[in-house]
């Protein structure tokens, strides 16, 4: 035989190049190899990630902030304001959360593997950090909520080692021979430790039974003897609890009496409980109390936006709040001895970056500057919060972001994107890679927050559950209503996005709306409810059910079929990207596989992306990259055609 011809040996190259640019631990089907030039296209999106406050040194004015270090995030610790980094943790796994030991130097984290989340608990010397880590637990089953007494010499957490389902709780010294025992049997997946009291003769322990029910107990650590101090009679949620007053009382975020999650004092003396005034009427989601127990900050999510809230707790008056730029602030935490409460911070024009305030000063400071600095410019649009009214006349907001007019005039396509959950809300933000949609695309972004999203009350969080799950589908119909009514919208190129839950949306787009969505992308989305609640991880199952309904029930069964995407696969005619982590415990890969195989049977379109070392959701940056550069191909391939 003669020589190839050319030709034949630029398709061998070309084709040698696409396999490389597969990462070894992907498994890629049906999507076409990434061009170099695509990848030079996305260079300048792709290191647009930020840092997090994780944490305050225990003895020093130093932050513990987590920014990503090779492939994974890890812990680093600052010794000033914008110092250098020094990591506390490494290796392929990320480390997301750490807490310092109370007045010593010993560091204590969790990581689990390749996204399985069976977290292991790990202690760290910082005194000595070419010290290797001493790992807690068993290196199987699933460990968390760790939290530390007040002298240092002990944590409680909770554990599913003893079935793989309930969870107990265990207390166990920190150093050798690192005994413990068991103080709580449970047989639910709702029990947790929270917080020790300050004389350490407590415990403060949380139960919760699904998005709607959550009460706190407290436990005499000698006898193991529990107490419910939240009140009996209501199916009220309690939540981010905390001991004041040295241990007198517990302040919680509670929607007790209330449609909002208020702050509210439990008197574990009298058993009394009120809300406290002064704050607006929006769910709160974080609560700190300092360790003198002298001052409370909340931050209420208002409109998607965070909005702290102090208060004095000596006379119970409020304080002025530190002005901070606006945006969505989490990992509330008071640095020891002090008034002064760290947290990240996540703006439309920056990412997420590590900053702190001091109540007694005013003082705003910020800790970390990560926002990339590339060399093409990054444009970064403020959102316009829409509102549309459903079928049944209830209100849904979507935030929408726009392209640059001027340089994508007209009607834009879109992506609707879906959030995960369901209990779950689209905030504004810094969008990162997602800018690439509207800076080089021209593709306007939709987050509808429909019905059973947080954020806006209990009553608004209920309304889509058990069999009212259609309903949040009908409010799909209202926002593409919307699109069609816009001027800078096309109502026919609108794609649906989604991760987990907004996965399902995804999916339940393409089915119910067949005509008006171009194409989908389905990221570790439900495909069918009943497969899902028989397949999830067993701490897992119960509340599951407790929010999408019991597929045990004939009636329920009955209704979930109806609704799930992959027995309706006759009814998808848009191409479909389905992105998976084989070792998801929450959403299994058996959910992509049975949808890729229905969609595939029926003659349809479906690209199909799975990470071996990933769990719910792509953490690894070389396996993320890949996934956005295969997203990008397939909306140019099906949106924009």
């Amino acid at each position: 035989m003669g020589r190839p011809s050319l030709l034949v040996t630029c398709l061998c190259l070309l084709a040698a190049v696409g396999r490389a640019a597969v990462p070894p631990n992907i498994v890629a089907e049906g999507v076409p190899p990434v061009p170099p030039a695509l990848t030079a296209e996305l260079a300048p999106y792709l290191n647009l990630g930020g840092a997090g406050f994780r944490g305050w040194h225990a003895t020093r004015r130093e932050a513990i902030v987590t920014t990503r270090l090779g492939d994974a995030t890890h812990l680093h610790l600052m010794a000033a304001p914008l110092a250098k980094r020094v990591a506390l943790t490494g290796g392929v796994e990320p480390v997301k959360s750490g807490q310092m030991q109370p007045g010593g130097a010993l560091l204590l984290y969790a990581a689990d593997v390749g996204g399985d989340e069976n977290f292991q608990l790990y202690l760290k010397d910082t005194a000595d950090l070419a010290a290797k880590p001493v790992r807690l637990t068993d290196g199987k089953s699933r460990n968390i909520e760790a939290c530390w007494s007040r002298d240092g010499r002990r944590i409680a957490f909770a554990t599913n080692r003893r079935n793989g389902k309930d969870s107990d709780i265990v207390i166990k010294e920190v150093r050798p021979p690192y005994a413990e025992r068991v103080v709580h049997t449970g047989t639910s997946a709702g029990w947790g430790p929270v917080e020790w009291s300050p004389d350490g003769t407590k415990l403060l322990l949380r139960r919760s039974m699904g998005q709607t029910e959550c009460h706190l107990w407290t436990m005499d650590v000698a006898t193991t003897e529990k107490t419910q101090v939240t009140p009996k009679t209501s199916r009220a949620y309690f939540t981010q609890p905390a001991f004041a007053e040295g241990g007198k009382a517990v302040y919680a975020l509670a929607n007790y009496g209330s449609d909002f999650l208020a702050p509210t004092r439990v008197d574990l003396v009298s058993g009394e409980t009120r809300r406290l005034g002064g704050g607006p009427a929006w769910d709160g989601e974080e609560l700190v109390v300092s360790e003198d127990g002298t001052r409370l900050v909340v931050a209420f999510n208002v409109e998607g936006f965070s909005e702290l809230r102090c208060w004095d707790l000596t006379n119970g008056r409020t304080l002025p709040a530190p002005k901070l730029k606006a945006g969505v602030l989490s990992n509330l935490l008071f640095r020891p001895g002090s008034h002064e409460v760290g947290f990240s911070l996540n703006s439309e024009d920056s990412a997420s970056d590590a900053w702190s305030a001091d109540l007694d000063s005013g003082t705003v400071t910020r800790w970390t500057n990560r926002t990339s600095k590339p060399k093409k410019d990054i444009p970064s649009p403020d959102p316009v919060i829409a509102r549309v009214t459903s079928f049944d006349g209830v209100s849904i907001p979507a935030l929408v972001y726009y392209p640059d007019a001027k340089k994508f005039p007209g009607k834009r396509p879109s992506l609707m994107i879906f959030h995960g959950g369901p209990e779950g809300q689209s905030r504004p933000g810094y969008r990162g890679s997602f800018h690439f949609y509207l800076n080089e695309l021209g593709v306007a972004l939709v987050y509808p927050n429909i019905r059973g999203s947080t954020g806006y009350g209990r009553k608004y969080l209920a309304l889509d559950d058990g069999v009212k799950r259609g309903d949040a589908i009908k409010d799909v119909a209202a926002v593409l209503d919307w699109v069609a009514k816009s001027d800078r919208l096309d109502a026919r190129r609108v794609a649906a996005y989604g991760g987990s839950y907004g996965g399902f949306m995804s999916l339940a787009c393409l089915v119910n709306y067949a005509d008006r969505f171009r194409c989908g992308v389905d990221n570790v989305g439900i495909a069918n409810f009943a497969t899902f609640l028989r397949d999830t991880s067993d701490y897992r199952r119960g509340a599951r059910r407790l929010e999408y309904g019991d597929e045990r029930k004939p009636e329920v069964k009955a209704f979930l079929d109806r609704i799930s995407p992959a027995n309706h696969a006759d009814q998808i005619r848009a191409p479909l990207l389905i992105i998976q982590g084989k070792n998801d415990p929450r959403v299994p890969f058996t959910e992509a596989e049975q949808m890729r195989d229905a969609v595939k049977a029926k003659g349809g379109t479906v690209w199909f992306v799975m990470a071996k070392d990933e769990g719910h959701g792509f953490v690894k940056k070389t396996n993320a990259d890949y996934q956005f550069a295969a997203t990008i191909l397939f909306l140019r391939a099906h949106l924009l055609d």
